[in-house]
């Protein structure tokens, strides 16, 4: 369904992917891992044609989309949940369920698109006319994957979706993920919890500075020492999460007292 070829990416004059291969099948809930700057997030942006390759191939559906504008990549069924989730805080939960509609013109699809999404999440509709920067943590993660679900993708692009939430709603969180995946909605995942994200993927990619250095299944990941040592907290570094920052995440590379 989608595969990446040895795709660079810079920012200015600093490269942020350096020579980045994965792919995903249709149907495979698939996470990408790895530390805070280690250019996750890139390759998402890269995917959605907001950031451009220097180098390499992207392919969907067996058509080359790096070099598509964003607009058609969405058209081509591709959508993103963004880090943050960056709602729009004035507007009501519905009209920011509309925008994400924004390409539907028939009046008719777009309702009962919206009724498949408030029945995947029952509180969006209980909260239809409630202002959206009012909802909690939680629901605005839900609102922006509902949001995303609008045009119903192909595939969903699903970036750092617990950043910020409480180990209750990272629970909820994950659980919406894992029944959206059992629905058949196939998911590219970027998160840095590295436990919950691997036990619900089919397969898992570990980004270290902008380069794929392992790539496996769970059970394949954790034989790993490296993984084990660096992401699992049970070696001689683990990963801590301390307070919530808005901008960068919950993670820092940290020796452990151990």
């Amino acid at each position: 369904m989608l595969k990446l070829v040895g795709v660079e990416t810079f920012y200015g004059k600093v490269k942020a992917l350096n020579a980045v291969s994965l792919e995903v099948l249709e149907g495979q809930l698939v996470c990408i891992l790895g530390a805070n700057g280690a250019g996750k997030s890139t390759i998402l942006k890269t995917i959605c044609g907001v950031a451009e390759p220097e180098y390499g191939t992207i392919h969907f559906e067996d058509e080359q989309i790096n070099n598509l504008e964003p607009e058609k990549i969405i058209e081509k069924g591709i959508s993103l949940v963004p880090e943050n989730r960056r709602i729009f805080p004035e507007l009501s939960v519905h009209e920011n369920l509309a925008m994400g509609g924004f390409l539907i013109n028939d009046k008719l699809k777009f309702q009962q698109r919206f009724a498949e999404v408030v029945d995947h999440f029952p509180i969006l509709q209980n909260r239809a006319d409630q202002q959206a920067g009012t909802l909690s943590g939680g629901e605005q993660q839900i609102l922006a994957i509902g949001r995303a679900l609008m045009l119903k993708p192909r595939l969903l692009l699903l970036d750092e979706p617990s950043l910020g939430l409480s180990p209750k709603l990272v629970e909820e969180i994950f659980a919406i993920i894992q029944n959206l995946h059992k629905s058949g909605v196939t998911i590219l995942l970027v998160e840095q919890n590295v436990n919950h994200a691997l036990k619900i993927a089919d397969y898992g990619y570990v980004l270290t500075s902008g380069k794929i250095f392992l790539s496996g299944t769970y059970d394949e990941l954790y034989k790993e020492e490296k993984v084990r040592d660096m992401y699992l907290g049970e070696g001689k570094y683990c990963l801590l999460y301390t307070s919530p920052s808005p901008r960068d995440g919950l993670l820092s590379r940290m020796p452990s007292s151990a």
